[in-house]
């Protein structure tokens, strides 16, 4: 086992924000948005489901 095993077995960053997409193709664009979309509803329901426990500790101390 080389010790340069690791570096190599890292896997591509799927989107990097503000990277150059001049070189992407279309695929693959589609294949980004797909991702940040779903990166996006991951987001946003991790948002409601805090709302939710933070709208509820409030109403508990008034």
């Amino acid at each position: 086992m080389s010790i340069f095993e690791d570096d190599a077995e890292k896997k591509p960053v799927a989107h990097e924000i503000g990277s150059d997409l001049s070189l992407i193709s279309v695929d693959e664009l589609d294949d980004r948005i797909a991702i940040l979309r779903q990166e996006i509803a991951r987001l946003e329901e991790e948002k409601s489901s805090k709302q939710k426990s933070k709208n509820d500790a409030e109403s508990l101390f008034r």
